[in-house]
């Protein structure tokens, strides 16, 4: 029950995490959204490490497994996000990054011998087919001619979204540490955005508001709470079992959406992403 209690937890907050990032975009652009939140969470990770941290027992491979995470999830996968959105749109990006689980669940039977069962199958394909409907709007525009070549962003993001969990599961069999894992990550992450900011045009990176700083703020320690969840679902239980559940997360920023700001209004489609999601949830949990 652990794994999937902070499995859940870990779609929640990230589904929590999207709503205020929406609240900080409507002041800031997302790269400087992205160089508040991420160096946010680093800043708070470190400053509990004290209280979650046995540093004496370091694990060197562990250790580097977590860092070379970093250099592409948070940070990368942000970036890829950001500009495949602004390329494609948010109909064709947020479908396309709901395959994540096919990734990881792939990766996983490959690398790290999770034979998935029957279930886990079934499960997974339901999930991602839920998650598909509700990230793709009824009337979404498709993507230009001119924008088709931008599609790899979103596919890159999914499938780097799924190495960052076979990864991070890998290192946390060497060094059972989930808080390391996010502050290593996180860590790294945060310098990656600083540095990319500047290579950006129109230096769009380095325009901060007060409102913006804030909400981006209360999304890094969200976004960091979501993934400190999923490392210690990953550390609890199998990546076949946490990357489905982890990817319900549209679920709940739908539900969000709806009560908060008052974005999204119930339709068949809408209800038929829902039932096919719990209904993939209902088959993973099945005994």
């Amino acid at each position: 029950m652990q794994t999937f209690a902070f499995s859940f937890l870990a779609a929640v907050l990230y589904a929590m995490g999207l709503v205020t990032t929406y609240c900080g975009l409507l002041h800031m652009p997302a790269l400087a959204g992205a160089r508040v939140s991420i160096p946010s969470a680093a800043v708070l990770f470190w400053l509990l490490s004290p209280f979650f941290v046995e540093w004496s027992e370091w694990a060197t491979p562990a250790a580097a497994l977590f860092a070379g995470v970093g250099l592409f999830y948070p940070a990368a996968v942000t970036l890829l996000t950001f500009i495949g959105n602004r390329q494609l749109g948010p109909t064709v990006a947020g479908t396309i990054g709901s395959t994540t689980p096919l990734f990881a669940v792939l990766g996983a039977a490959l690398f790290l011998g999770e034979a998935p069962g029957a279930r886990e199958i079934a499960a997974t394909l339901v999930i991602v087919l839920g998650t598909m409907v509700l990230s793709k709007p009824a009337a979404g525009p498709l993507p230009q001619a001119a924008s088709r070549n931008a599609l790899w962003m979103p596919w890159s993001g999914a499938m780097l979204r799924a190495l960052a969990q076979l990864l991070s599961k890998a290192g946390l069999a060497l060094w059972p540490t989930p808080f390391a894992a996010a502050l290593l990550s996180y860590s790294v992450s945060a310098v990656i955005v600083w540095i990319a900011g500047p290579l950006v045009p129109n230096n769009s990176a380095a325009v901060f508001t007060r409102r913006g700083v804030g909400w981006f703020m209360i999304t890094g320690m969200l976004n960091g709470a979501s993934v400190l969840s999923m490392y210690y679902a990953l550390t609890a239980g199998p990546v076949q079992v946490v990357a489905p559940i982890v990817a319900t997360y549209p679920l709940y920023t739908l539900a969000l959406s709806a009560m908060l700001l008052k974005r999204e209004r119930m339709s068949g489609r809408l209800i038929a992403g829902v039932v096919l999601t719990v209904a993939g949830v209902v088959i993973l949990l099945a005994r």
